[in-house]
């Protein structure tokens, strides 16, 4: 089958990385059956990753057939210090819901480096808040919000050979059904960088810092229109 219709584009800077990459996408395969959540809206279901390089090379990933990307980008970071680039989705299994994979684009092949456990369910979701340093020690943590819409978990995660993980806590939200976009995301405030969620009605929004020891602490912040605000308050 043919990989086409590509979207969600993300532009990379050509530095060191594996083969420079320019650009990273998700595309999808026609004549899929569908997974049916709809939990982005309209937003498709994509089937596969395609990478394109600083010469114009293409490489590409499928899924297995009843898997998809439900996610709304490819996220690129580096995650662990080697030549390789790394490309962070939230994947969905058919019969077991979401989980978080990171897929390595090593300049010869798009391959799956480390995935949180499925959830088990099927129709239960995850939705990415952000990839930074989070508690200054100079390796990289990423978080989401799992279940954002039935009283979701906050989780921090890093990277280190597996995904592990490091921080939870309860009632955080991040996502409304049926929205196209993922709100809050990771803010530099003045004491370093924090996570931004809703708290689990979005009766008020949540500032999230990750200490030196796994611990998390969250201080409300205004949400008098029902957006997230993308600076640090």
């Amino acid at each position: 089958m043919r990989l086409n219709r590509l979207a969600a584009v993300w532009l990379l800077c050509g530095g060191a990385t594996a083969a420079a990459a320019q650009e990273v996408s998700f595309t999808r395969i026609e004549g899929r059956a569908a997974y049916g959540h709809g939990i982005l809206g309209d937003t498709p279901e994509w089937h596969g990753l395609r990478v394109t390089d600083a010469d114009g090379r293409v490489v590409e990933l499928a899924l297995p057939a009843e898997h998809i990307f439900e996610d709304v980008a490819p996220r690129v970071a580096e995650l662990d210090g080697d030549a390789g680039l790394e490309i962070v989705v939230v994947e969905s299994r058919f019969d077991a819901g979401a989980a978080l994979a990171i897929y390595e684009y090593t300049g010869d092949e798009i391959r799956l480096e480390a995935r949180t456990p499925w959830f088990g369910r099927r129709n239960r979701w995850l939705a990415p808040v952000g990839i930074a340093d989070l508690d200054g020690d100079g390796r990289i943590e990423i978080a989401y919000v799992e279940t954002p819409h039935i009283g979701g978990t906050l989780r921090v995660w890093r990277l280190d050979g597996e995904l592990v993980e490091v921080a939870a806590g309860f009632g955080h939200s991040n996502h409304r059904i049926g929205q196209d976009f993922i709100s809050g995301g990771i803010v530099q405030c003045p004491s370093g960088p924090a996570m931004v969620t809703a708290d689990a009605g979005w009766r008020t929004g949540l500032l999230t810092f990750l200490d030196s020891a796994g611990g998390l602490t969250s201080e409300p912040i205004p949400l008098p229109t029902g957006i997230l605000p993308t600076t640090c308050p």
